[in-house]
């Protein structure tokens, strides 16, 4: 429910007086003696779905932008009136349509955009804490950190400036985007290097070892799906009232672990980790921008002033298609990333099969135990370059002729030459 005072302009008051009985809207109206051009204060009460065609009834009625509308929420609402009015909109509401107005709408998003400096403080703590929890490989370090991440308000503000025609929201929106991830960049990228420097991490630590960092190597299709979904949950989370922290920490999940595994991987000079962290980024920001978009122009929303409506369309039209084509571009990589997966996969197992079949023609009693493949590139297609094999053999046994036999019969399923390391261990059982 919302509560929604007008100023009402010298020669209005009848319209106006007549626009909220038309919608049977519950009000009162008092005399405003300050001696401006004001004559009286229309205060009156209304479910969320009916803002939005109470003002537009209102605007016809002669309230403009020279006047000021001020919306609350409220708690509750006594009125037989009021309930009425709430039941005239309950379908709208039930379908989807208890979205707040587009003024509403449009404050929300600027107020979600905090001051520079605090937003640049909290995003290099955010990328500082997450930085730790994947050299730490904690799960919950790194979700602990995009908790206090601040960068749901820059995607909302560039998506709702577009819809509403607010060129100066759509800039700072995207300005404060750039901003955002350069600084989580940077900031994971010094602290990473002094970690290093300073040799608070192991002695040769390999990142890519770790699991928080290893899954951000190789992204996949799947990752849209979050970017996506963060998005339409971020502009749901500000037309319907739904707590916009919590949807906060979604568009973070999505951007500030990869942000800083590209730290990361600047800092211990690992080509594979920025590129394929970087390219999470990446389609994580152009997707959440491009979900919000649409899902904002879907709901209905637009400027104000109808002879603007063209030009918002435009704008809407022109943005979306070139977060489209950049998404579909860096899709490509997504693909060939999850068809390496798959050949990833296959190889493995073409290759335990092989390993298998060849060790039980040798010898019987001869048991793979263990399987390694290693692959070489730092784009796809990755090259098998090398295959560890440890084998259990019964006491006595004669392990000569094992790796070559194995090597040859390996070459012969991937088509192609690798190396082969064959370690025996010895196995007895009573």
């Amino acid at each position: 429910m919302r509560l929604v005072q007008v100023m009402i302009p010298a020669g209005k008051r009848a319209a106006v007086v007549r626009a909220l009985d038309d919608e049977g809207v519950d009000y009162v109206v008092t005399d405003e003696t300050s001696g401006r051009e004001y004559t009286a204060v229309a205060t009156f009460p209304l479910p969320t779905a009916a803002v939005e065609p109470v003002l537009d009834r209102l605007r016809e009625a002669g309230i403009d932008e020279s006047t000021y509308t001020v919306i609350v929420a409220a708690e509750t609402v006594i009125s037989r009136r009021f309930e009425a009015l709430e039941d005239e909109y309950a379908e709208d509401a039930e379908h989807g349509g208890d979205h707040i107005s587009r003024e509403e709408l449009q404050a929300k998003a600027e107020g979600l955009a905090s001051g520079r400096g605090t937003y640049v403080l909290m995003t290099v703590i955010s990328a500082v804490i997450a930085t730790a929890g994947l050299l730490l490989d904690s799960p919950a370090t790194v979700v602990g950190s995009m908790v206090i991440a601040p960068l749901i308000g820059p995607a909302m503000s560039a998506a709702v400036g577009t819809v509403v025609d607010d060129e100066a929201l759509f800039r700072r929106g995207v300005r404060m985007q750039i901003l955002g991830v350069a600084v989580a960049v940077l900031a994971a990228t010094v602290f990473a290097f002094a970690l290093r420097s300073l040799a608070l991490v192991p002695p040769g630590l390999d990142p890519l070892e770790l699991a928080e960092v290893s899954e951000r190597v190789a992204p996949n299709v799947l990752v849209l799906v979050v970017a996506v979904g963060a998005g339409i949950a971020g502009i749901v989370s500000l037309m319907t009232g739904v707590s916009a922290t919590l949807v906060g920490v979604m568009i973070a999940v999505a951007l500030i672990p990869p942000a800083a595994a590209v730290g990361i991987g600047i800092a211990f000079r690992i080509p594979r980790l920025v590129i394929g962290a970087g390219v999470i980024v990446a389609v994580n920001v152009l997707s959440i921008n491009l979900s919000a978009l649409v899902m904002l122009w879907y709901e209905g929303y637009r400027p104000q002033r109808w002879f603007r409506e063209d030009d918002a369309r435009s704008a809407f039209l022109k943005r979306a298609a070139v977060l489209a084509v950049a998404i579909a571009l860096l899709s490509v990589f997504l693909g060939g990333v999850t068809y390496e997966s798959y050949v990833a996969s296959t190889t493995e197992a073409d290759i335990r099969a092989a390993a298998s079949d060849e060790l039980t023609a040798l010898d019987s009693e001869f048991e793979l135990l263990e399987l390694s493949v290693e692959r070489t590139g730092t784009v796809p297609p990755l090259e098998t370059e090398r295959v560890v094999i440890t084998v259990g053999v019964p006491p006595g046994g004669s392990v000569e002729g094992i790796a070559p036999a194995i090597d040859d019969r390996i070459e012969t399923v991937i088509g192609s030459e690798v190396t082969v390391e064959v370690r025996t261990v010895t196995v007895e059982r009573a």
